[in-house]
């Protein structure tokens, strides 16, 4: 009897979760693997929302956005009662293994359902956060900051014909990765990001002394996990601090996860769900699949989701050095 594999998506979606979907499955087959999909995440694994997957399945979606499987959050998968559910329909439907794509929920879900269930559990880094240890680089990341990248190089156009700062939210969850990437590749002034924070009122005075220098316009790009404020609270603060009409802001939010994958992530994605499979006839089990240095990795999960990931002390620096 031929070996069942299921993918499926959790979480948040990322651009890219298609074309990883698309390497499990023909990876899969081609490995002699039978391949299933769950929809809606572990939601439509408890609910066992099974469809049978081929290749003419998968035909046709390395390019889009989003996940044809669909995606939830599930309070009751994190439940005793929840997870013994999932575990009782993958084995209801003959699951050998398990191929979750997703973030940090998804796979801390990985790991308690491993208590319940004996069959193999592997989890691709599918999140545009890029916090999870044991990858570089997350599924959906590199989309998600060229996406903020265009909407700010757009900004700058406005900022600077009205001599204007703008504030911009960007997405990341508790992380800094997204802000300060886009901030060094827009040439802003200055991020806000979770990992060396700074009050609102150090910031605008960072703001005010790049004014002395001779800046009519600026660009804060502040991640939406700011211990000291978000977006709307570091422009109000500027704005009570001088004219509220030199101030604008602009929350990217979900924007940044829609839309076609990059070719990066479109490759990363490819990458490893094909490593995934491949892993798996070598019995790896518990393990997030990522890249680290360009080579494909086996991380045990419970290391990628409590190992703080923090972006590099030197790009911080950076960005004030060219900020000047």
């Amino acid at each position: 009897m031929a070996k069942r594999l299921a993918v499926l998506c959790s979480g948040g979606d990322a651009p890219g979760m298609n074309a990883a979907v698309r390497a499990v499955v023909r990876t899969g087959i081609g490995q002699g693997w039978e391949v299933l999909g769950v929809e809606r995440g572990y939601a439509g694994l408890i609910e066992r929302l099974f469809c049978v997957l081929t290749l003419r399945s998968v035909s046709g979606i390395v390019h889009r956005g989003g996940t044809i499987l669909k995606t939830s959050r599930c309070r009751r998968f994190r439940t005793p009662e929840g997870l013994r559910a999932a575990a009782d329909a993958l084995r209801a439907h003959r699951i050998d293994a398990l191929v979750a794509i997703g973030g940090n929920g998804t796979a801390r879900g990985a790991i308690e359902l491993q208590r319940y269930w004996d069959g193999h559990v592997l989890v691709l880094p599918g999140t545009i956060d890029n916090d999870l240890a044991g990858t570089d680089y997350t599924i959906g990341y590199d989309t998600a900051v060229n996406v903020a990248l265009e909407a700010i190089d757009r900004l700058r156009d406005t900022a600077e014909a009205l001599d204007r700062t703008f504030i911009v939210e960007v997405m990341g969850r508790d992380s800094g990765f997204n802000a300060l990437d886009v901030a060094i590749a827009a040439g802003a002034e200055l991020a806000l990001i979770p990992e060396a924070p700074k009050s609102p009122a150090e910031a605008f005075a960072e703001i005010r002394r790049a004014h002395e220098r001779g800046k009519t316009s600026c660009i804060v790009v502040v991640a939406e996990g700011h211990p000291h404020g978000d977006g709307r609270a570091i422009a109000e603060y500027f704005a009570s601090q001088d004219k509220p009409d030199n101030y604008r802001l602009c929350v990217l939010g979900h924007v940044q996860r829609g839309g076609p994958p990059t070719a990066r992530d479109r490759i990363l994605a490819t990458r490893l769900g094909g490593y995934a499979v491949r892993a798996l006839e070598q019995d790896a089990t518990g393990m997030l699949v990522g890249e680290v240095n360009g080579n494909c990795t086996l991380t045990p999960l419970t290391e990628a989701v409590n190992t703080k990931k923090k972006p590099r002390h030197e790009l911080l620096q950076l960005l004030e050095a060219t900020a000047l």
